[in-house]
């Protein structure tokens, strides 16, 4: 078995740590600073994942939630983060690991990063700061379009070959 360093891997993680990071930023005051806003897509049935039964019923595979204006109680851990929100006028906690996350876009300064695993052998892509949550932009009407001078960065493109 040859030994190789897992650079895949590691930028997933720190990435992971700049959505952390992110979320402490507004976990210290009652809102994301400035303009920012934040989609956070993630796995509904993902290990670690705790949602209520009617959400995962609603959204089976991924849900995308919103941290702007009206979220309460966001807690940031170093494996996950919880955070209550309302879902039809009524509050829910949710606690989510980052490892369950497949997006997160804070279209405030154009800046998105994909998650998602690819399958054995494809292109793993992160995206930084292209918009690469459909989801996201459907759900918002003020989330800004991807342009074409959106920058996608394929890791695949950097491995030995």
């Amino acid at each position: 078995m040859t030994d190789y360093i897992g650079y895949e891997a590691l930028t997933q993680a720190a990435m992971r740590g700049v959505v952390r990071e992110a979320l402490r930023q507004a976990e210290k005051g009652s809102a994301p600073p400035g303009d920012h806003h934040f989609y956070i897509t993630f796995r509904t049935k993902a290990p670690g994942v705790k949602i209520p039964d009617h959400l995962v019923e609603q959204f089976p595979e991924e849900m995308t939630i919103v941290v702007q204006h009206q979220y309460w109680d966001l807690e940031v851990h170093d494996g996950h983060f919880e955070i209550v929100l309302k879902f039809n006028r009524v509050p829910q906690h949710l606690s989510i690991p980052y490892v369950a996350l497949t997006r997160f876009v804070d279209p405030a300064v154009n800046f998105g990063v994909s998650f998602e695993k690819p399958a054995s052998g494809e292109d793993a892509t992160v995206v930084a700061p292209a918009l690469e949550s459909d989801k996201a932009e459907s759900e918002s009407q003020d989330a800004p379009e991807a342009g074409s001078d959106d920058t996608v960065v394929n890791l695949d493109a950097f491995r030995r070959k």
